[in-house]
């Protein structure tokens, strides 16, 4: 059993902390909102992640797992320091690493014996050699401290799966050492480790977040060009995604992607990749790409609806992906923005994401049900593929609405059942229907 601090309760840290702590470990972790402390300590989580609620309940029931917002007591047996704070994109797109600041230098202040610092962060290359130089600015002792990398590759909605399941363990470190003992830690999850140094196991989590988003907007691009042509994307990607060298994961086309990940790390890589003098004109068309999918959307429907001042419409799915209550840069606010912007009345239900959703737009009417969102609409918009939509009464839709139009944003529905219910229904790139119209 090792003794670990884990610094933040967000997405990475709550996740880290509460599984590392299943895996036999004692570990504290560390926020300073005291309320959010004490709600944890009750079992009540300030994120939605499946199977998350579990794991904290029972290792903090199993006195391996503690909150506080002490650092004295969070770093008072630590052997090992994990930073997993928020990174959030800055002004131009750069990592705000001022949480990280804060963190380590509130540690160094702390330091009164040897420790690993394990930056879980997604942080610039170059941050690790930058931690360890506030930490022996900051530091009242002369106590050894070593900084080591370990990036997390963990999905919103399979957190906890992907943690306990991982394809691999990144480290790196200017003390191999160092790097090997935090490898120990995950040593019952029978993972691959790579070690490495500490700028190239930086770079592994920019450059694979990267590729996951360029890889979704190059089949959004394909799906555009489908369209034009008459073709099927999900065929097409079925296709592609049967080849081995490429594979079928992030091969579903629809409104793009968002989230807490992969914005702010393409953002942060285009842009430091610019200050360092290179030119990263595909990371630009890979965002560009993305932000006008969700334009696409508003472009689809207009072209049935023709206006919408006055209309309603109604939006499925708010979250920026299913499995999780996050809106950060969902496709669904801009959507939803736009269709607001030309006089539109908003309608819109999610599973799990309503109460952040409300405090980002206030001005639209949340409902209780896909049903209710439906009634007398003038349009349905399909934004989150959350298995509870694919299994909706469809007849039930139609009837209800005043005017039978739907959008799948995620093409989860089948074109032909939905023309042969009545339905006016556009997807993403899913060819023509009867009358030539692109679907």
């Amino acid at each position: 059993m090792k003794n670990i601090c884990v610094i933040g309760v967000g997405y990475v840290g709550l996740v880290t902390g509460a599984c590392l702590a299943d895996l036999g470990n004692s570990v504290v972790c560390l926020n300073r909102d005291q309320t959010k402390c004490d709600n944890l300590t009750k079992g009540i989580l300030p994120i939605y992640e499946p199977g998350l609620e579990e794991v904290v309940r029972r290792n903090y029931e199993a006195k391996r797992l503690d909150f506080t917002t002490s650092y004295e007591k969070a770093l008072k047996d630590a052997e090992y320091v994990f930073i997993a704070v928020g990174t959030p994109s800055g002004s131009e797109g750069e990592a705000d690493l001022s949480h990280v600041t804060q963190a380590a230098e509130q540690v160094a202040k702390r330091l009164t014996k040897p420790v690993i610092i394990v930056n879980k962060s997604t942080v610039p290359i170059g941050t690790g050699d930058w931690v360890a130089d506030i930490i022996n600015e900051y530091k009242l002792n002369d106590v050894p401290f070593t900084v080591v990398s370990n990036p997390e590759f963990l999905r919103e909605g399979s957190a906890v799966y992907d943690f306990m399941n991982p394809d691999r363990i990144v480290l790196g470190s200017t003390q191999r050492q160092a790097a090997e003992k935090v490898a120990e830690l995950y040593e019952p999850l029978q993972a691959p480790a790579i070690i490495t140094d500490l700028r190239t196991a930086e770079m592994i989590k920019y450059a694979s977040n990267a590729f996951l988003a360029t890889k979704i907007s190059f089949i959004n691009e394909m799906a555009n060009i489908c369209e034009a042509l008459g073709a099927d994307v999900k065929e097409v990607a079925r296709g592609m995604g049967s080849d081995r060298r490429i594979g079928p994961e992030f091969l579903g086309a629809g409104v793009g992607w968002g989230g807490s990940c992969f914005p702010k790390d393409v953002k942060a890589l285009a842009h430091i990749a610019a200050t360092h003098g290179s030119h990263p004109q595909m990371l630009r068309a890979v965002m560009d790409i993305n932000y006008d999918q969700r334009k696409r959307v508003i472009q689809k429907l207009r072209e049935i609806v023709t206006h919408f001042r006055g209309k309603t419409i109604g939006v499925l799915g708010l979250s920026f992906k299913p499995n999780t209550d996050d809106m950060r840069d969902a496709p669904s606010i801009e959507i939803i923005h736009m269709l607001q912007h030309e006089g539109a009345q908003v309608k819109a239900y999610d599973p799990v994401a309503m109460d952040n959703a409300k405090s980002i737009m206030r001005d639209l009417t949340y409902c209780d049900s896909p049903y209710e969102v439906a009634a007398d609409a003038d349009a349905l918009v399909l934004i989150t593929e959350w298995n509870e939509f694919k299994q909706l009464d469809m007849t039930r839709i139609l009837k209800s609405m005043r005017q039978p139009v739907l959008i799948d944003g995620r093409n989860i529905y089948d074109p032909e059942r939905m023309r042969a219910l009545g339905f006016t229904y556009r997807a993403m790139g899913r060819g023509h229907d009867a009358n030539g119209q692109p679907l």
